[in-house]
């Protein structure tokens, strides 16, 4: 039986990603935050997170050995969700497609809780990234392994509406109809658009994107409205590690996500 209570705290859930590199480039980091030590530093530190992403390169040789230090002197990693796909930032000209990278059982031996699989909704591809999410779900099902789907509408056929309601509120649709126990997606803007992208997904758990860096306030803001509409938590990367106390504001986001009054 799958433990969908693995990525979250009360009900409610903060994710850390860290696959940027990969997906990016080298566009987000500096000389401090290209370092993934630093990054399970952080995780650790905050004590906040209830799930940290790493692509299957990093899980191994960070987290892996980490996780295995008995007398750790800061908090314990968080449960780690392994990428199992990906794609490179040079083909972004071109109908998405992210191939398999790694295998449910891959995960299952880095540690992992929770795997992580994009689909790109609306990509010419999108029926070739099904047929081979649908064969990672089942394995990982069988494995009580907590499947987060990224249903991420791009491609041609949603050009220019990435962000509507009624798109994503498709994509969080499929989410739940492909089997995901969690969907990471984007916010649509405001609260009252995003409630029916919630009420699409269904019993599946919806996290948000927390996207490029921006002010605080509105990254705050953000994760208010967001838990307001009915969605589980956030998934938040570059708006951490590239924050110049990224221990503060994990615990801010932490106050907003996990308070009973939000």
């Amino acid at each position: 039986m799958v433990d969908l209570g693995t990525l979250l705290h009360h009900g409610r859930g903060l994710l850390l990603a860290y696959d940027h590199g990969f997906e990016h480039g080298l566009t987000d980091f500096n000389e401090q935050n290209i370092d993934p030590a630093r990054i399970l530093e952080v995780a650790s530190r905050a004590g906040v997170y209830t799930g940290i992403i790493l692509q299957k390169g990093l899980a191994e040789k960070y987290y892996l050995p980490r996780s295995q230090i008995k007398d750790q002197p800061t908090s314990p990693l968080p449960p780690l969700i392994v990428k199992l796909n990906g794609k490179t930032s040079f083909h972004q000209e071109e109908e998405p497609y992210s191939p398999p990278l790694g295998t449910v059982e891959e995960a299952v031996m880095l540690g992992a809780k929770a795997i992580g699989y994009t689909i790109y909704v609306g990509s010419e591809h999108e029926a070739q990234m099904m047929k081979e999410f649908s064969e990672i779900e089942k394995e990982a099902h069988r494995k009580d392994i907590v499947v987060v789907g990224w249903m991420y509408p791009r491609g041609e056929h949603v050009k220019g509406r990435e962000t509507d309601k009624e798109v994503l509120a498709y994509a969080a649709r499929v989410g739940l109809e492909l089997g995901c126990d969690f969907i990471k997606i984007h916010y649509s803007g405001d609260p009252a658009s995003f409630s029916w992208v919630v009420k699409a997904a269904g019993k599946t758990g919806v996290f948000v994107v927390g996207g490029p860096k921006t002010q605080e306030t509105q990254l705050l803001q953000m994760a208010k409205e967001i838990i307001q509409a009915g969605a589980v938590g956030l998934a938040v990367g570059r708006n951490i590690w590239q924050n110049s106390d990224s221990t503060k504001i994990s615990q801010k986001l932490a106050e907003v996500i996990f308070s009973e009054n939000t």
